[in-house]
C-alpha cells in the first residue's frame, strides 16, 4: 500500500522531520544515485530489479510534488505522534486512560485516539488522491497511454505514431497523404515538416515505414496549404515525394482533383497503410 510506504527511505533519504526539511534539489540528486544503483540493466540476475526500479520511480514522482509531499509529511507526523503517545503509556496508564477516554467519550470530550485515527485515515485519503493525480498527469502527456517523450524525428519516424495531435474534430481536408520509396535521400518528421511549411503552417505529422516504402500523414493548418501541396514538386530530385489529398473535397472543382490516370494511393503507400490511417485517426478523434 503506497501510503504505507516511507518515500524518503526508498530514495535512501532521512526521513521525519529531517525529511520534511530536505530542498527539491537535494531529493533529484538522491533520486539520480538510487536510479543508477536499481537500473535494471546494473542487476540482470535480480528477477525484482524491474519493480523495485519502480518503486523507486513512483517514491520520487510523489516527493517532488507539492502537494503530494505536503500530504506525506502530514502523514509521518501523526504517525510519529502517536508512536510517541503509545511509547509514553504503560500497561497500568493505559488502562487508565482507556477509562478515562470511556467517560470522556460519554460525557462530552472527544476521543484523542479516535480523532488521530480520522485524520491520519483523512490524508492518507488526500495522499491516495494526490497519487492518482499524479499518475493521471504522467500518463496524460504519453501518447496513446504510453509514457510521455519529446517529439522528434527519431521518435515519430522509427515508431510511426506523433504525439502532438489535438484529436478534437480534425478536419480531413486538411490532411496530406505522403509517400515515398525507401531509396536515395530518406526523409524524417523534421525533414517533411521544413518541406510542407513553404505551403503553410503544419500541425502535425506521423510517419509509417515498411522495408521498401514510406508513408506519412501530414497536417496541414489550413485547408488552402494542403491544396497548394498538392500542385507543386516536393521532396529531392533523386527520391520524390507523392503528395496526394486524404481525402477529396467534394466542393473542389472538377479541374483541381486528381486526374483518374493519377497514381493509385493504395499502391503508393502499400496495402498496410489504410489500416494505419484508420488507426490514428481514431486516437486523433478521442486525444
Amino acid at each position: 500500500m503506497e501510503v504505507q510506504i516511507d518515500h524518503y527511505l526508498v530514495l535512501g533519504l532521512p526521513s521525519g522531520e529531517e525529511g520534511s526539511r530536505l530542498t527539491e534539489k537535494e531529493i533529484s540528486k538522491a533520486y539520480k544515485q538510487k536510479a543508477l544503483e536499481l537500473h535494471p540493466d546494473k542487476r540482470p540476475d535480480d528477477p525484482n530489479a524491474h519493480e523495485n526500479f519502480q518503486k523507486l520511480k513512483s517514491s520520487y514522482e510523489i516527493l517532488k510534488d507539492e502537494k503530494a509531499r505536503k500530504l506525506f509529511d502530514d502523514l509521518l507526523r501523526v504517525k510519529r505522534e502517536q508512536r510517541v503517545r503509545q511509547s509514553q503509556y504503560d500497561t497500568k496508564r493505559r488502562k487508565m486512560m482507556s477509562d478515562l477516554e470511556e467517560r470522556e467519550r460519554s460525557a462530552f470530550a472527544p476521543d484523542p485516539e479516535m480523532k488521530a485515527r480520522e485524520e491520519e485515515e483523512r490524508i492518507s485519503r488526500k495522499l491516495k488522491e494526490e497519487i492518482a493525480r499524479i499518475r493521471a498527469m504522467h500518463a496524460n502527456k504519453g501518447a496513446f497511454g504510453m509514457p510521455a517523450m519529446k517529439k522528434d524525428a527519431s521518435s515519430v519516424g522509427k515508431e510511426g505514431v506523433g504525439v502532438g495531435f489535438s484529436g478534437a474534430e480534425l478536419d480531413k481536408e486538411k490532411l496530406l497523404r505522403v509517400s515515398w520509396e525507401k531509396i536515395g535521400e530518406d526523409y524524417s518528421s523534421e525533414r517533411l515538416r521544413q518541406i510542407f511549411e513553404k505551403f503553410g503552417k503544419v500541425e502535425d505529422v506521423v510517419i509509417k515505414s515498411s522495408k521498401k516504402k514510406c508513408s506519412a500523414l501530414v497536417v496541414m493548418a489550413s485547408k488552402d496549404a494542403a491544396v497548394a501541396a498538392t500542385r507543386d514538386f516536393c521532396g529531392d530530385p533523386s527520391n520524390p515525394l507523392m503528395v496526394a489529398p486524404f481525402q477529396q473535397s467534394s466542393a473542389t472543382p472538377a479541374a483541381e482533383k486528381l486526374p483518374e490516370s493519377g497514381p493509385d494511393l493504395g499502391n503508393l503507400v502499400g496495402a498496410g497503410f489504410h489500416n494505419f490511417e484508420d488507426f490514428v485517426l481514431k486516437k486523433l478523434q478521442t486525444v
